[in-house]
């Protein structure tokens, strides 16, 4: 019989157990919740800004539900989160004439909320027209359109949009100035640069750089889930350093050269085929990492094949931005620079919480690793079985 009196194994692997049953009930919450989290997903504003010689109209792609329920959708990611969710989920079960009368009634708040200033004095606003999507799934978001315009005082000052932080991120895109135009990406209740009425707002490649850092870090983080998922599986191989940057600078490699290919159009894949891809990505390396006993020859070159895919993933995102011709590589690679922080900042996080204190524990992949990984396999079978079947 083992002596045990000391209970030192007993504990470590009760203790081993609590956090792979921990990690494991989180992984299949989440799982359990995914279609909700995509379905109630804040999602980012779009606005095309013309400005004429006397007007200035802003026409919005957005969803009103949020808006109209007073949501504050600073720094949340998922409208289930607020407390007017239940006000949320029954707008989004309006038809599109009641959803739009709900806006309108709506529309004397949510202008205050944005700033469209010359010179420092505010243009007032008013709402031209409001055309909200049909119903469709209640379960999904739907994107709804309206303009805006207001009248511009006399002069060549230029004109400055600020967004309220409590209606979220808003991507501003000036219309008919070329490739000049001025594009941003709106959050914490920044304001844009401003921007001329005449021409286009003449952007640095250093500006546009930085400005699209935080559009990739936030695609990571918070709203990447599958991408933190498939990163998560790359960190539970080991928690070696070497197989750890092998698999992390192939993944790099390979979303830049598609994300740059698809956003020049030179590779365009649907998102209804790269979607549940991505999704059987996260199902391999999940698996891989049980059945392997570390890094195989093959695992760098599947993860390169894998991040191929991501790249694309990230590719729509960009598009929806609009992000013109002028500093194009100067956007996409700040973009790059955001997506490789928020992954970064997603294995320090998980190196934190158990790879620093358990990683080197004789009992670390039987009872934490695998566990977790099974959990990131099942996760991503199900998004898999969503995105093609149902």
């Amino acid at each position: 019989m083992r002596n045990i009196s000391k209970g030192r194994l007993p504990v470590r692997v009760a203790l081993g157990s609590m956090l792979s049953s921990g990690l494991l009930g989180l992984a299949m919450l989440i799982a359990a919740l995914s279609s909700p989290l995509a379905a109630h997903e804040v999602q980012p504003s779009v606005a095309d800004v013309t400005i004429g010689g006397d007007e200035i109209a802003l026409d919005f792609e957005a969803t009103l539900e949020p808006f109209i329920a007073g949501v504050d959708l600073e720094g949340l990611s998922d409208t289930n989160d607020s407390d007017v969710a239940d006000e949320v989920d029954r707008l989004r079960a309006l038809e599109p004439a009641a959803l739009e009368e709900a806006f309108r009634e709506a529309f004397d708040r949510f202008a205050d909320q944005i700033d469209v200033t010359v010179d420092g004095a505010r243009v007032p606003l008013s709402l031209q027209s409001v055309s909200a999507a049909p119903v469709g799934n209640v379960e999904l978001p739907r994107l709804s359109d309206f303009v805006v315009t207001g009248p511009l005082p006399e002069g060549d000052a230029p004109v400055v949009v600020q967004w309220d932080a409590s209606l979220g991120a808003l991507v501003l895109r000036q219309m008919g100035a070329g490739q000049d135009g001025y594009t941003g990406y709106l959050t914490n209740g920044a304001a844009s640069d401003p921007i001329p009425r005449t021409g286009g707002a003449a952007q640095s490649g250093f500006e546009a750089f930085v400005d699209f850092i935080p559009v990739g870090f936030e695609h990571i983080v918070p709203l990447g889930l599958d991408h933190i998922l498939f990163v998560l599986g790359l960190f539970f191989l080991s928690t070696q350093l070497r197989p750890l940057l092998w698999q992390v600078t192939a993944f790099t490699a390979a979303h830049t050269v598609t994300l740059a290919l698809a956003v020049l159009g030179v590779v365009s894949v649907p998102g209804s085929i790269v979607e549940p891809l991505i999704a059987a990505s996260i199902v391999y390396v999940g698996v891989e990492n049980v059945l392997s006993r570390g890094m195989t020859p093959w695992r760098p070159l599947i993860v390169l094949l894998f991040g191929l895919l991501h790249g694309l993933g990230f590719a729509g995102v960009l598009t929806e931005y609009g992000l013109g011709s002028s500093n194009l590589v100067a956007k996409l690679i700040g973009f790059n620079v955001g997506v490789e922080l928020g992954q970064l900042f997603v294995i320090a996080v998980a190196f934190a919480l158990v790879g620093y204190w358990f990683g080197r524990k004789d009992w670390y992949r039987r009872v934490i690793a695998n566990p977790a990984s099974i959990a990131i396999a099942l996760v991503g079978a199900w998004w898999f079985v969503e995105r093609t079947l149902l």
